[in-house]
């Protein structure tokens, strides 16, 4: 096989999948809901929180820094934040187990109203399990991406989409999308100007 049919293979690959999430009912309705619940946050003074593992985790500080620095244009910051401090991961993962990490972070700092965006492309990651756990108890609000089946937090968190795929990385190229689109569908409603 060459190298530019292995390159073909993946786009094919990659186009197909985003087609079959764009034409899944649940897609836009979900999108929707979740940019008004965004919003709401926001406009209520309250905070987002995004965690993940691995490349989840590099997905939720794009996220967040979308919303404290800017997205396409300049606005004020808004407060988001992922939870990747990795003075905090350690000591957590040492004294509580690598299960706490995200949850500890959420008790500490989340408050009834504010929202947590929890990504894992198997939705069965234990410590993004207890991250919407940790969130629940406080009365925040929940967003799941996730890959697969969905796994244990399709049916733990307020709102959730998966991503279709076999793969993390297929998986991962739609969940990156995703944010993206929250972030200029929230930011067309608040900062409508920008536009």
């Amino acid at each position: 096989m060459s190298v530019e049919s292995i390159i073909r293979a993946s786009l094919d690959e990659a186009q197909s999948l985003l087609d079959q999430f764009i034409t899944d009912p649940r897609t836009i309705k979900v999108m929707d809901q979740t940019t008004q619940m965004i919003c709401a946050v926001f406009r209520d003074r309250g905070r987002v929180f995004a965690c993940g593992n691995g490349g989840s985790m590099c997905d939720a500080m794009h996220f967040a820094e979308e919303w404290t620095g800017r997205f396409r244009g300049d606005r004020q910051p808004l407060p988001a934040m992922a939870l990747s401090d990795p003075a905090h991961l350690t000591c957590v993962a040492n004294d509580f187990g690598f299960d706490e990490v995200f949850a500890r972070s959420i008790t500490a700092f989340g408050r009834p109203g504010d929202l947590l965006i929890a990504i894992s492309t198997s939705g069965n990651s234990q410590n993004v399990i207890r991250a919407i756990e940790a969130a629940k108890s406080v009365e925040m609000k929940t967003f799941a991406l996730l890959g697969k089946n969905g796994g244990k937090m399709k049916t733990m968190a307020d709102f959730w989409l998966i991503a279709p795929g076999q793969t993390s990385d297929r998986i991962q190229e739609i969940h990156m999308t995703v944010l993206h689109i929250l972030i200029e569908a929230a930011e067309r409603m608040i900062f409508p100007e920008n536009y």
